[in-house]
């Protein structure tokens, strides 16, 4: 996937038919595998580099798939293993962030916290 052999498309000016991960995936649909097809670029501002999105051809998209009680359990898992705090085992009702690893409670034991 190099950016000579893609077509090169100003920003907002893509044809119909293209779209965006984010665009297919409000259209209920997914790339399902194909290659990228075009790209946009934005011009470069102020030393940044140009920014760049990449385009999937919408008739060539699939489907999203249809979660499954077992991907919805594996997913309710996953989301309570980030609720147990690693410090105390408290289920904290809310997702630990990864840059205390524990709840509130355990990171602040000095501050008050209103119950």
């Amino acid at each position: 996937m190099s950016a000579g052999t893609l077509p090169v498309f100003r920003w907002r000016l893509a044809p119909d038919g293209y779209a965006t991960r984010r665009q297919l995936r409000a259209l209920g649909l997914r790339p399902g595998g194909q290659d990228v097809a075009a790209q946009l670029e934005r011009p470069r501002r102020r030393g940044r580099g140009p920014l760049i999105a990449y385009l999937y051809r919408i008739d060539h998209a699939k489907p999203i798939r249809p979660m499954t009680p077992a991907r919805w359990a594996a997913l309710e898992r996953a989301n309570a293993a980030q609720r147990v705090c690693s410090e105390c085992g408290w289920d904290a009702g809310y997702r630990i962030p990864g840059s205390l690893g524990m709840c509130s409670p355990c990171a602040f034991p000095d501050s008050t916290v209103a119950a």
